[in-house]
């Protein structure tokens, strides 16, 4: 089985939010941004709009910190998972995570962040722009080389 990855397309973002709404409403049984493990980052003024979410780093910062054991890779997926039962929620998690997606659930106390919904990200499957993908990691490369070259052939890179 070939390794899957979310990849983020953020000029396809149009700031919708349903990526949020389909998050929560898998994990939590609510439509609440607030309790998504993906979050829609916007600039207002340049009308700028990103989805953002937990990247899966090789060096998994919120597994070395945290003190609960809390932390830990699936196997199947290659996702950082967040254990609820055993998280304390000191919060360290979210104070090294690079990107700010260790997120702290505000009702259950304990940290919480993206498990790729078990290999079939809801926010994926449900964004009408195509600005999250859940793709193939040899996919994924190909289309960012695709997006390199073709800025190259345009002259906008060198």
């Amino acid at each position: 089985m070939a390794l899957k990855t979310l990849v983020v397309n953020a000029g396809k973002c149009t700031g919708c939010r349903t990526c949020e709404m389909a998050c929560s409403l898998v994990h939590e049984n609510k439509c609440s941004p607030q309790l998504s493990r993906v979050r829609v980052i916007k600039w207002e003024a340049q009308g700028i709009s990103v989805p953002a979410t937990c990247a899966n780093c090789t060096t998994p910062y919120c597994m070395l910190v945290c003190p609960a054991g809390a932390v830990s890779v699936q196997a199947e997926t290659g996702a950082l998972i967040m254990d609820e039962s055993k998280c304390i929620g000191c919060r360290a998690c979210s104070t090294v995570c690079p990107l700010g997606q260790a997120i702290y659930h505000p009702e259950k106390r304990v940290a919480i962040k993206c498990d790729l919904c078990g290999g079939d990200p809801a926010c994926a499957k449900f964004c009408p722009s195509g600005a999250l993908e859940y793709t193939t990691v040899d996919q994924s490369l190909m289309a960012r080389r695709r997006q390199f070259y073709k800025k190259v052939i345009e002259g906008g890179e060198h």
